[in-house]
């Protein structure tokens, strides 16, 4: 049995370390597009602070994939033909599989912006655009970073680290939209100008031009920023352009029902590129985070390997520590209608939980939580989350104060009336 594996990010590897723990004897090769070794995406921050060297940033050690009898090759593949059973490369020739498992990931998106091709404008996604942040800057170099999301305020910490002058640009109304509501993300705003760094919300980068001393960044408010460096962190989509015509079926990702199968036989696809199954809500969606690449790859490669796992869906789930300060999303953080909510707010303390509730049968159900600068019990919420656990009377206790989460997770999941 051959099992080939597309896309040497963290789901894929550990695809094809699942496959061999449960398949010894059957042929595994991980096609990886990137002149480097496999490598986490999300080491690239601790690798701009020079935390790290690149080879930090590897998944695993430099023979390991040897050990594991993981043929490793550097190729880009341009299609698969699912009749012939077949991956496409680059070079003309082609790879037969009996089994494939697609893991490629994301590419960030490049936003319809003048001048976004200009030389010293870059992602920060792969090691190579690492390396050109890196060589440009420099402590007191005019830096400007468009996108406040998860993945721009990763890189944000690392650019104040690095002394840079910073400016940042997120055309939502608050930082990390995707991620936390206006009073979170608000806080979020007023951290980052406390700590020196020149944040626009609700702002639009319309044009870059080169200029004399560097670069001029035009915003849409009609602001000028001078810019030695400009870093692009407007979002992702996922890596489907190579299959498009494959027959695989595709919306915003590769659509996979809960043992991470595809449409079509023998496909299965994981990670940023797969469409999967919501915990939350049954509705399918693409969730670009490492938890979600490792749980998909795990559950394909049972699959792939004859086993039957199944998977119960993705929890929304994001932790950023931004300059310090630790903010948590779970599951429907931005609630249902109707549903009941607690919250404590302390803006000068920057602290703030926002617990939801859900609706009819699940009323006494946490459905999401947002925090900020409080971490002692965001386990607790993941779990009373995760096990949709009823909380009976306890739902009122957490709404007249809601830092009682622990006693409420104690006493609902273990069935006890004595705590008080």
């Amino acid at each position: 049995m051959h099992h080939i594996i597309i896309g040497a990010g963290p789901g894929g590897v550990v695809a094809a370390e699942t496959i061999r723990k449960t398949n010894p004897n059957d042929q595994i090769t991980l096609i990886g597009n990137e002149p480097a070794p496999p490598y986490s995406r999300m080491a690239i921050p601790y690798l701009l602070v020079d935390d790290i060297k690149e080879e930090g940033t590897f998944l695993r050690s430099s023979d390991h994939y040897h050990q594991q009898s993981i043929e490793y090759l550097q190729a880009n593949v341009t299609g698969i033909d699912a009749d012939a059973k077949t991956c496409e490369l680059s070079d003309g020739s082609s790879l037969a599989y009996d089994q494939l498992c697609i893991a490629t990931g994301s590419t960030p998106i490049s936003p319809p912006i003048n001048g976004i091709d200009l030389p010293n404008v870059h992602s920060c996604w792969t090691l190579e655009d690492a390396r050109q942040i890196l060589s440009l800057a420099k402590p007191q170099s005019r830096v400007v970073l468009m996108g406040a999301g998860f993945i721009g305020c990763i890189i944000l910490e690392s650019l104040v680290k690095r002394k840079v002058n910073l400016s940042v640009i997120e055309m939502g109304s608050r930082m990390v939209p995707r991620m936390l509501d206006e009073k979170a993300g608000g806080l979020l705003k007023k951290w980052c100008v406390d700590d020196g760094v020149g944040v626009y919300t609700s702002t639009k980068v319309n044009a870059i031009e080169e200029a004399d001393d560097g670069m001029n960044v035009i915003l849409d408010n009609g602001a000028n920023i001078k810019a030695d460096l400009v870093i692009s962190a407007t979002g992702v989509k996922s890596n489907t352009t190579f299959v498009k015509d494959s027959g695989l079926d595709i919306d915003h990702g590769i659509l996979v029902n809960n043992k991470m199968q595809t449409n079509l036989p023998n496909i299965y696809a994981v990670g940023d590129v797969a469409q999967g199954m919501d915990f939350s809500t049954g509705e399918y969606t693409v969730q670009a985070i490492q938890p979600t690449a490792t749980d998909h790859g795990r559950i394909a490669a049972l699959n792939m390997a004859g086993k039957n796992a199944e998977h119960s869906g993705s929890l929304n789930m994001n932790i950023l520590d931004t300059l310090g300060l630790i903010s948590t999303s779970y599951g429907l953080w931005m609630g249902v209608e109707g549903g009941d909510t607690a919250e404590i707010y302390t803006p000068e303390l920057f602290k703030y939980m926002n617990l939801r509730f859900g609706i009819n049968d699940e009323a006494d159900v946490l459905v999401g939580a947002t925090t900020i600068g409080m971490t002692e019990h965001v386990g607790v919420l993941r779990g009373l989350i995760e096990s949709k656990v009823h909380l009976g009377h306890w739902k009122q206790r957490l709404i007249d104060d809601p830092m009682r989460i622990m006693d409420a997770y104690v006493a609902s999941t273990q069935e006890l009336d004595n705590v008080v």
